[in-house]
This record gives C-alpha cells, sequence and structure tokens, in this order.
C-alpha cells in the first residue's frame, strides 16, 4: 500500500519567529502516543499541526517497538475541534492552498496505511475534520463528555473530506443526516450509531485505553499489519474481487513464522510466544 502524499506548508504559528511545537509525540513500551497540544485553540489542527501529525505516524509506521499507536489532544475541553486554517494567507496562490487543504485527506490516509492498530482517546469536542480524525483510526474510545459533530453546513461549507471516515464508521444515511444537519451528538448516541468503539466515565478513559492498547499490542505484529491492511483494502472492494484477494492472503499468511507458531501453541495448549516474523 503506497504511503499517500503530503502537501508541505509553512507553519503559520510560532512564537517570536520561533516554531513551537503543536503535537507530542511519545512512547512508552509498544505503544505511542501521539497528542494535539494546542488546549488553548480546542486543539484545532493548523497548518502545523497537521504536518506534525503526519511525521508522527511516520515515525511510529517505522518504528518496530511500536505496535499500537493512540491519538489524543490535550486537556479535558476537546479531542481536535476542526481544521484552524486561518494561519495561511491567501496570497500563497490557488494551488498551493488547493494542496494545503488536502491536509486532512492526507491524514486520513496516513492513518489508513500505518499498518499498525490505532487508537482515538476522545474527549469533549470532536468535530469536523478532528471528527474526520477519530474515526480513521481503528477505535473510538470516548468518555460520556464527549461530543461529535459535522457542524460544517452551518457555515456555507460541506464536510467533504471527512465523509470518506464517516460512512467508513456508520450506516452512510446515518453520516448524511449528522452532515446534512450539522447537529451535535453526545458519545452515548455515538455508541448507538455504531463510531464509539468503546464508551466510558471520563474516570475510566485513560484505564480503558491502556488495556485496549495492551491488549492490540500483545497480538503478532505480522499478523496485525497483514490483517489490518487487508481489511481497509476490501472495504471498498466488490466481494469477489475481496473474496479473491482474502483467499490469497490466507495462503501467503500461513507461511509466516508467527502462524506456525500460533498452531503449534494451540495444539499444545500453551500462550503462544510470537517472533512477529
Amino acid at each position: 500500500m503506497g504511503r499517500p502524499s503530503w502537501p508541505r506548508m509553512t507553519p503559520a504559528d510560532s512564537e517570536g519567529g520561533v516554531t513551537v511545537e503543536q503535537v507530542r509525540y511519545e512512547v512508552e513500551g509498544a505503544v505511542a502516543r501521539v497528542t494535539i497540544d494546542r488546549p488553548e485553540r480546542h486543539n484545532a489542527m493548523s497548518f502545523q499541526v497537521m504536518q506534525e501529525l503526519a511525521e508522527a505516524f511516520e515515525t511510529a509506521e517505522t518504528d518496530d517497538g511500536v505496535r499500537v499507536v493512540v491519538i489524543t489532544g490535550a486537556g479535558e475541553r476537546a479531542f481536535c475541534a476542526g481544521a484552524d486554517l486561518g494561519g495561511i494567507g491567501s496570497n500563497v496562490g490557488a494551488a498551493r492552498m488547493h494542496e494545503a487543504r488536502g491536509g486532512p485527506a492526507a491524514l486520513f490516509k496516513a492513518l489508513w496505511h500505518l499498518g499498525k492498530p490505532t487508537i482515538a482517546r476522545v474527549r469533549g469536542y470532536c468535530l469536523a475534520g478532528g471528527f474526520g480524525l477519530a474515526l480513521s483510526c481503528d477505535f473510538v474510545v470516548a468518555s460520556d463528555d464527549a461530543t461529535f459533530g459535522a457542524p460544517e453546513v452551518d457555515i456555507g461549507l460541506w464536510p467533504y473530506q471527512i465523509s470518506v471516515p464517516l460512512i467508513r464508521s456508520m450506516p452512510p444515511k446515518v453520516a448524511l443526516d449528522l452532515m446534512l444537519t450539522g447537529r451535535k451528538v453526545k458519545a452515548a448516541e455515538g455508541e448507538r450509531m455504531g463510531f464509539v468503539s468503546r464508551l466510558v466515565p471520563a474516570s475510566d478513559l485513560d484505564a480503558t485505553v491502556d488495556e485496549l492498547a495492551a491488549t492490540l499490542a500483545s497480538k503478532s505484529a505480522v499478523v496485525t499489519r497483514w490483517g489490518r491492511n487487508s481489511f481497509y483494502r476490501v472495504v471498498d472492494m466488490a466481494g469477489e474481487e475481496a473474496l479473491d484477494y482474502l483467499h490469497a492472503m490466507l495462503t501467503v499468511a500461513t507461511h509466516t513464522d508467527d502462524a506456525t507458531e500460533g498452531l503449534t501453541a494451540f495444539a499444545e495448549k500453551r500462550p503462544p510466544q510470537w517472533t512477529h516474523r
């Protein structure tokens, strides 16, 4: 699966001419945590944030020690309130501006191509481009005070780029309801709609994310990577084409060391010892 292209832009946010990091990247054990660190702006995605997120995802993808990626926003008020595109002047030109507006889509594609399980840890507002970012993750773990929505229609726009992660995460007509009305929904309704994977009290959010990340990290990295890649590849395929591809992948996967170990461990009634090969 090819890596999506990223439109490089000059960061708009700085202090005294010195660029200030807006995304934190931290690794603990096998889990990388990517935090949008703009709580004063509800963790909105500036061009700099989008560039730093892309760099964080690439770092996680190429680090063999990282097996799970958690994405979140700093503070308690917002995961991400959407794109903050006001930092680029109109003098950059129409073509450059068009490329820059592709930043959210590039991030969504980067997450699908990451090859490792991803978890959106959501507290507070998760809106517009932030909604798309969360739904491009494999799991959405949300606190009961989280709020989701695609309110672009209320400011004369349409949530074009986030349409794809939305319709991949809930019934298409449910996604259309959110996009046409612009209404915001709490996490409990999001769970009923199908796009919230885990709904917990705010006090249990971190423990739930940590437990899920540990479970995912305990699996074979090669099995997880190939299986996850196959999921995103077939999600838009016609049924017969998808089955042919998955049939071939099953044969390929049986030749991995971890497939042999898994079957042997099952027969011997012991836990498998993964080599991630």
